[in-house]
């Protein structure tokens, strides 16, 4: 009790400062205001009051058995960091094995160019050798033309958005890096026109500079100074430009000149990326600056080319840990073909995918053991420490309640989470022989994908007529079955049945790596080899188009004797067997996400209707104890934009300034009328003033501006007009 204790100096202090924060408006208030708590007094009153009342201690009700055993159970938190834990280090698994792809698809493309610039850096040494005097002089060598070209690079990146070459552009300037050259990554904003050619100049010192160039001049003499010292000398300077057609043309050309003045005593070169065409320079420059330039033409990897090494690599190679759903596939596809082909947009919305699993997953952290050899050790040690709500957990999923053999307790779930992983590596493998012959026909690995986890194809295959519905076109040549609507993997065993032999063996190879797990197909494989072995090495099948026409018919009727027609038929029982979608599979809620709402709308968003959510929630938000007992009611400590927006639902489209803010004033008031039942009032509170009415009216009133400026800026608000002052109009609905 000694805390309610104080000196009157210091309650009437509280007082005033109190009363000096009531005259203080802001434009924008504290989100919410807790009530005060209750003091000892109270406490021990309400337990006097308790104990009249005659509740006894002893015997425990079953409310309160059922909060000790929860109690006893680990707490959601607990569950939060296993999920996080499993997000991050799959994710860093997957993000490592796109770097890796990536990294090796542009590792090409990486020698090729530093192959030109120690060609193109021998031959200019050849040519001129200077002294370290002459290279400092600060006027040019006097030569003709030809020699004052700078040899150039025209990277064709064929991107139509250059976010992707950025990455590319930085890992270029690494590798270069890493092989005795000085690197010097611009960009367009470097050359633009509000910074002239003196932001360019000061921009390429600044990457090349150790230094700061402060108090410096930012000239050609100060980086012919810079590349004659010991470090810096014999070694080319590579300046490259990601996306050239962004650049402003004269700053650019100026720029390009300038460097051509200076190319004979320091050793230039230019990396230009191009997205559209490799005419698109000469579009772009005027023939002073283009002539100033040995041109030299370099492709980039397609961005198809580059996403079937991605889906390659990490939705299928990687599956076993995280999948995808069908709808999911298929929306990602979409939106990758919307954003103009970016693998960046993929990436970041296959993040999200893996982000949204792992957070709405209640049992997605057992999904980290799939990496494991001895995954099933790990799941039996995992499901004893796991309380009986989270096993239930386990055994409520959707694809667990048609199965009667998870019945049998922790055993049977490891089990089936066993076989889970193993028919996900078997799913795994056929689908890379699919992609090994759309390879050679230059087929799309994510169409391929996308029908190979439709659960309703596998339903299909597994009829006995499946095989009929597949070459019910088979009267077409490939291109017209390209085109008819055909779907991927039917295309894929047209194109099999259409292979010469040395693309077949070549084939096989490729299948007997893939189907190694596999037994009995490895072995069917290697029966294949040895016969395709005993063909004449370039000897290719000459039948014609009704020749095969008649392999075709004689594939379903199960009486080819070719070898092309036995891969075709050994693929097919690959498919029938082992090509079973992770939504076919008991327990895929563990590693796959299919809730392709959550992500569209994390993706595309709704701000709009996110702001009106959290106005209307906003006590499961702050979780505190005036609000959240009663969600539905309204109260004083509540926020007022938060009160303002849930009094406007009791309006139509048009709302009453004044009715709106007698129902604010009466929220804002009720606290202050309804009695309080204090076993003792604190003195601060006795020697604090009330306001005057009049002040009391102006703050509330403050607070309604406030609140309802807050509803126009969040786009909630249409502000009265001249016509009908007294009136706002609301512009959001349906919630």
């Amino acid at each position: 009790m000694a805390k309610h204790q104080s000196s009157p100096e210091s309650a009437s202090s509280q007082g005033a400062n109190l009363q000096d924060a009531n005259h203080t408006l802001e434009p924008f208030f504290v989100l919410h205001k807790a009530q005060p708590q209750a003091t000892v007094v109270e406490k021990v009153s309400r337990s006097r009051k308790g104990k009249k009342k005659g509740i006894e201690s002893s015997p425990k009700s079953p409310e309160k058995s059922k909060r000790t055993t929860s109690d006893e159970q680990p707490s959601n938190t607990l569950y939060e960091q296993w999920r996080f834990k499993a997000f991050n280090e799959i994710w860093s698994l997957i993000q490592s094995s796109i770097e890796g792809v990536l990294r090796d698809i542009n590792l090409k493309l990486f020698n090729e160019v530093l192959q030109w610039v120690e060609d193109s850096f021998s031959e200019s040494k050849s040519n001129v050798n200077l002294s370290s005097s002459e290279i400092q002089q600060p006027y040019p060598l006097v030569a003709d033309t030809l020699c004052r070209k700078i040899p150039t690079a025209f990277v064709l990146t064929k991107n139509a958005e250059f976010v992707d070459d950025i990455q590319t552009f930085c890992d270029l300037g690494s590798h270069l890096k890493a092989n005795r050259c000085h690197v010097a990554n611009m960009s367009a904003l470097d050359f633009s026109l509000k910074y002239g050619i003196g932001g360019s100049v000061r921009s390429l010192l600044r990457q090349l500079h150790s230094e700061h160039l402060d108090g410096k001049i930012a000239d050609m003499l100060t980086l012919a100074k810079w590349y004659c010292e010991e470090d810096n000398n014999d070694k080319p300077i590579v300046v490259m430009i990601d996306d050239m057609e962004c650049c402003d043309a004269d700053v650019l050309g100026n720029f390009i000149t300038m460097l051509s003045e200076w190319v004979m005593k320091i050793p230039i070169f230019f990396i230009m990326g191009v997205a559209t065409t490799i005419e698109a320079p000469k579009n772009m420059l005027l023939s002073d600056a283009l002539q100033h330039l040995n041109p030299c033409k370099l492709t980039l990897g397609t961005p198809s080319d580059r996403m079937n090494s991605l889906v390659e690599s990490v939705l299928v190679k990687v599956c076993y840990c995280f999948s995808l759903g069908h709808e999911v596939s298929v929306f990602l596809r979409n939106y990758f073909l919307r954003h103009d082909g970016t693998i960046t947009s993929f990436m970041s919305a296959l993040k999200l995918a893996c982000s949204k699993h792992f957070s709405l997953g209640s049992v997605s952290f057992l999904c980290l053991y799939m990496l494991d050899q001895d995954s099933e050790e790990r799941w039996s040690e995992k499901f004893v420490y796991l309380p009986e709500s989270m096993k239930r957990c386990v055994l409520n999923l959707h694809s667990c309640k048609s199965e009667k053999n998870l019945q049998g307790g922790v055993g049977s779930i490891v089990q089936q989470l066993s076989d889970l992983k193993a028919s996900q590596r078997f799913w795994s493998s056929v689908v890379l022989c699919l992609f090994e012959v759309a390879r050679y026909s230059k087929m799309q690995f994510l169409d391929i994908f996308c029908e190979a986890t439709n659960p309703k194809m596998y339903c299909m295959n597994g009829s006995e007529n499946s095989l009929k519905k597949h070459f019910k076109c088979g009267d077409k040549n490939s291109t017209e079955r390209s085109s008819s609507g055909v779907g991927s993997i039917t295309r894929v065993i047209y194109t099999i049945r259409e292979m010469p032999v040395a693309a077949l063996s070549n084939l096989l190879d490729k299948w007997n790596n893939h189907t190694e797990e596999m037994t009995e197909i490895n072995e069917e494989v290697k029966k294949l080899q040895s016969v395709l072995a005993s063909v004449d090495e370039g000897k290719v099948y000459e039948e014609n188009l009704h020749n095969i026409r008649k392999k075709s018919v004689s594939v379903i009727s199960g009486k080819g004797n070719s070898a092309n027609e036995k891969v075709a038929m050994l693929l097919d029982a690959m498919i029938r067997k082992y090509m079973k979608p992770i939504e076919c599979m008991t327990l895929h809620e563990i590693i796959c996400f299919r809730d392709v709402d959550v992500l569209q709308s994390a993706l595309i968003g709704d701000p709009r209707k996110t702001i009106q959510l959290d106005l209307l929630k906003c006590h499961s938000y702050l979780s505190c104890s005036c609000c959240s007992s009663e969600a539905k009611s309204l109260s004083p400590s509540m926020h007022d934009t938060s009160i303002m927006y849930k009094l406007a639902q009791e309006f139509g489209d048009v709302i009453n300034l004044y009715e709106w803010y007698q129902s604010f004033k009466t929220v804002l008031t009720s606290a202050s009328q309804t009695p309080r039942k204090r076993g003792r009032p604190s003195p601060a509170s006795k020697k604090a003033k009330p306001l005057p009415p009049s002040e009391t009216e102006a703050l509330i009133q403050a607070r309604f501006c406030g609140a309802v400026t807050e509803l126009q800026i969040s786009g909630l608000l249409r502000m009265p007009t001249k016509r009908r002052p007294d009136f706002v109009q609301r512009i959001a609905f349906g919630l």
